[in-house]
């Protein structure tokens, strides 16, 4: 399988998000317009894989869509290890993470901190590249701080490396989530390379994603944040992105089905306790801008059993009228 411009439906991809893409959350994303999800970060040491957590990440086989499985690490034989066992697993792509800005991260030289290291960049590139016959991708910020912005340098190594397409989150590592994406350090990097690059960071609506993809001229764009509690974002983009126009928002009764088939799928993936305390999160994230929501977050955050939820969240909707 090759990576390119058409290789997905429509060129927006779910950014992997810790602890939130989850397979019912990707696969939402996807059946609401995603063109491809990519699944939570997984650490390349095998010593921290004996989780049901970590067991439940690597379970592909049943999975809809492209399966997109992000590793991350240092060490370039446990790298190429990750991504031969990820593959087996039924991944179909390995995207090698090298943009996480968390310090615990950070502090194992995993992570951005490996934009500090280009030549260790370019082992762990080949060793994953040369490990599996599936396309490798690679996700980066735009460098450690504002002052040492090399992306373009890291992309050209990926790029003579193998690696099939790029996805760039338009911050630096010191910066986190402050502040404002910057698109001209990603649009010098589509420049410089010719396999696609993605553009990550603040899209959070339709002429957004417009904008981005006509100033950076990359050939996709991922989303992570704006789509917490709004899945439907890519079902928006979507169609402004073919049409010029914009959809309506969804009404509050296709809201109310989508929380609870969510809420349910979460119940049924992880089992009714963990699924239960998984659920508290999506659900704030629903409701995050609905005045009446927020007292009821407090009363649902304190449910412990799924079918309780599943009644609360009725009671909740039937009460708006």
């Amino acid at each position: 399988m090759q990576i390119g411009p058409h290789t997905l439906e429509t060129p927006l991809i779910v950014a992997p998000m810790a602890g939130v893409t989850d397979r019912p959350f990707r696969e939402l994303c996807l059946r609401l317009g995603a063109g491809m999800a990519v699944s939570e970060m997984l650490l390349a040491n095998p010593d921290v894989w004996d989780t049901q957590k970590t067991r439940m990440r690597m379970d592909h086989s049943a999975e809809a869509g492209l399966r997109s499985v992000q590793i991350a690490g240092a060490d370039p034989e446990m790298m190429a290890f990750a991504a031969r066992y990820n593959v087996e697993q039924g991944a179909q792509i390995v995207d090698i993470n090298m943009g996480c800005p968390a310090k615990k991260v950070n502090k194992k030289l995993a992570g951005s901190a490996l934009l500090r290291q280009p030549d260790l960049v370019r082992t762990i590139c080949r060793a994953v590249v040369d490990a599996v016959e599936v396309p490798v991708t690679l996700k980066i910020r735009t460098g450690w701080d504002p002052d040492n912005r090399n992306g373009e340098e890291i992309a050209r190594i990926a790029e003579d490396c193998g690696i099939a397409a790029l996805a760039v989150h338009g911050r630096t590592r010191s910066c986190l989530y402050k502040g404002e994406a910057e698109y001209d350090t990603i649009r010098a990097i589509k420049q410089a390379v010719s396999i696609p690059v993605v553009a990550n960071g603040d899209i959070d609506s339709p002429e957004k994603a417009r904008y981005v993809l006509d100033y950076t001229g990359v050939d996709a764009v991922m989303i992570g944040r704006a789509a917490q509690g709004r899945p439907w974002i890519f079902r928006e983009i979507r169609h402004f992105l073919e049409t010029g126009t914009k959809l309506p928002p969804p009404g509050r009764d296709e809201v109310r089905t989508l929380m609870n088939e969510h809420v349910t799928n979460l119940h049924q993936f992880y089992g009714a306790f963990l699924g239960a305390r998984i659920a508290r999160k999506h659900v704030g994230w629903y409701l995050d801008e609905e005045v009446t929501g927020r007292e009821f977050r407090k009363h649902f955050n304190a449910l412990d059993c799924a079918d309780a939820q599943l009644r609360a969240l009725e009671v909740y909707f039937d009460g708006l009228g």
